[in-house]
C-alpha cells in the first residue's frame, strides 16, 4: 500500500481503531497483581537456566542464550528483577539482580556503544532509584554517561550509533537519552541534557517522513554532517516502518516531554501514536506486526513468510509509553491512550503472549520479533519484551489503585 492510501485508510480507521480498543478485556488490580506475582516467579526460573557469569538474552528451539555484558540488551534482566523486587518486596529478587549488577559495572568505561542508556540507566538506575543508594551507584552512573557522551559529534548534532558506515544514527537511540537527562539531574553539568535536546531535535527533524512514521538509520557525514543515506537495517526495507523503531521514537519523545517540559515533544508524540494506533495494519489486539508494511510486502518479498509475525516486545514499549502519555494529556485522549495500553497489557498477559510458569525458558512474554533480515531472534521471547511488559504493568497498577 503506497503512502497516499494509506493516509487515507488511516483516517478510515481511527473511529474503528477507537471501537476496538473499548471493547476489550478489562485488566484490573487483581489481574495485574497476579501478572506481577507469576512474572517474579518465572524470572527465578530464567535465573536458574541462565549461566552464572553472563546475561539472558533469548529462549529458542529448548535453548536458552545469555550475551556477555558489553551487550546492548545486558542491563534489562537486572532492571526487570529490579521491577518485580519492586512490586514483591522478594529480596533474593533484590539479591539476583546485584549479583549481575557486579558483572555489568566494568561497562561504565564502555565508549564504543550508543547503548548504556539501556545497559546501565535500565540496571543501576532503577537499582539507585529503588534502594536510594546514591552511594554505590551515583559514580557507575555519571561514568557511563560520560562515555556515552564521547560518541556525540557537534557536526551531525547527534549520538553516533553503530562504528561502521560513515555516522550512522538509529532510532533506537532515543531511548538512551533519559540517561543522560538523569545524569545532569545527578551532576548538575548541563552538558548531558543539552547533548540529549540536540540530539532529539536532530531525530524529530531527519528520521521522520510527513506521516510521522520513522527510518530506522540516517547515516551522515562525519565531516560535513549532510545525510548521506535514510535507510533500514532490521525493517523490511528502506521506506517501510519497522514496528519496533514507531515505538522506540514514541517512548523517547514523551520521556524527552517528561524531562525537558518542553510541549513540542509532547505534540510530536502524539503525532506518532496517531500513526502507529490508527494504521490500517494494526492487529484488532493492538500486539504489532514487525514492521507495519509487513501485512502489504509484495509476493517477491524475501521476507514473505515473516509477513504476518507479531512483536510483542513494540506493544510492551508503546503499552508503557502510552500509559505516561495518559497523564500528560486530558479529557478524550488521556482516556484513549489509557484505554489502548489496557488493551494490549490485558492481550499480553493472556496465554496467547505470556508463558506459563516454568515454560519459554523462563523468560515472560513469547512471539517477539528481533531482526528478520538478519535471521536473528525471530518469534522467540525477548529480554527486553519483558522489561518494558513489567514496567507497564507497574506504571498500569499506579494509575488505577
Amino acid at each position: 500500500m503506497n503512502r497516499s492510501l494509506r493516509a487515507f485508510a488511516t483516517l478510515m480507521f481511527s473511529t474503528a481503531c477507537l471501537a476496538t480498543v473499548q471493547a476489550q478485556g478489562k485488566l484490573d488490580l487483581n489481574k495485574v497483581n497476579t501478572a506481577l506475582d507469576n512474572a517474579a516467579e518465572q524470572i527465578k526460573v530464567l535465573a536458574e537456566r541462565s549461566a552464572e557469569n553472563m546475561l539472558p538474552k533469548t529462549y529458542d528451539s529448548g535453548k536458552n542464550f545469555d550475551s556477555e555484558t558489553g551487550w546492548w540488551t545486558s542491563g534489562f534482566y537486572p532492571g526487570t528483577l529490579l521491577y518485580l523486587y519492586e512490586h514483591s518486596g522478594d529480596k533474593e529478587l533484590l539479591a539476583l539482580a546485584k549479583q549481575k549488577l557486579t558483572l555489568l559495572e566494568k561497562e561504565k568505561f564502555n565508549t564504543t556503544t550508543h547503548d548504556l542508556g539501556f545497559m546501565l540507566y535500565c540496571s543501576f538506575g532503577n537499582a539507585m532509584r529503588i534502594t536510594g543508594d546514591t552511594t554505590a551507584y551515583k559514580e557507575i552512573l555519571l561514568k557511563g554517561a560520560e562515555s556515552l557522551a564521547t560518541r556525540y559529534s557537534p557536526v551531525t548534532k547527534s549520538i553516533r550509533s553503530w562504528d561502521f558506515d560513515n555516522f550512522p544514527v538509529i532510532i533506537d537511540n532515543m531511548m538512551n537519552l533519559e540517561f543522560l537527562n538523569s545524569a545532569t539531574r545527578l551532576s548538575g553539568n548541563q552538558k548531558f541534557y543539552d547533548i540529549s535536546v540536540t540530539h532529539a531535535n536532530t531525530t524529530m527533524q531527519n528520521h521522520y517522513r510527513k506521516d510521522y512514521s520513522c527510518y530506522h538509520v540516517v547515516d551522515y557525514d562525519p565531516e560535513t554532517g549532510d545525510i548521506i543515506k535514510k535507510k533500514t537495517n532490521q525493517g523490511a526495507f528502506d521506506e517501510s516502518a519497522w514496528a519496533r523503531g514507531q515505538a522506540w521514537g514514541l517512548y523517547g519523545y514523551v520521556m524527552m516531554y517528561r524531562d525537558t517540559k518542553n510541549k513540542k515533544y509532547l505534540s510530536f508524540a502524539k503525532k506518532i501514536a496517531k500513526y502507529m494506533l490508527e494504521h490500517p495494519n494494526m492487529p484488532d489486539d493492538l500486539v504489532a506486526y514487525w514492521d507495519y508494511d509487513a501485512p502489504d510486502l509484495p509476493e517477491d518479498s524475501k521476507y514473505l513468510k515473516y509477513k504476518h509475525y507479531r512483536d510483542a516486545s513494540t506493544a510492551a514499549v508503546t503499552a508503557s509509553a502510552l500509559l505516561e502519555m495518559s497523564t500528560m494529556v486530558k479529557g478524550k485522549l488521556s482516556k484513549y491512550y489509557l484505554q489502548t495500553a489496557e488493551t494490549m497489557l490485558y492481550n499480553l498477559s493472556t496465554a496467547s503472549y505470556t508463558a506459563e510458569v516454568g515454560s519459554n525458558g523462563g523468560f515472560l512474554l513469547k512471539h517477539s520479533v528481533g531482526s528478520i533480515p538478519h535471521n536473528s531472534e525471530v518469534d522467540v521471547p525477548l529480554t527486553y519484551a519483558d522489561y518494558y511488559y513489567v514496567e507497564a504493568l507497574l506504571r498500569y497498577k499506579d494509575l488505577i489503585k
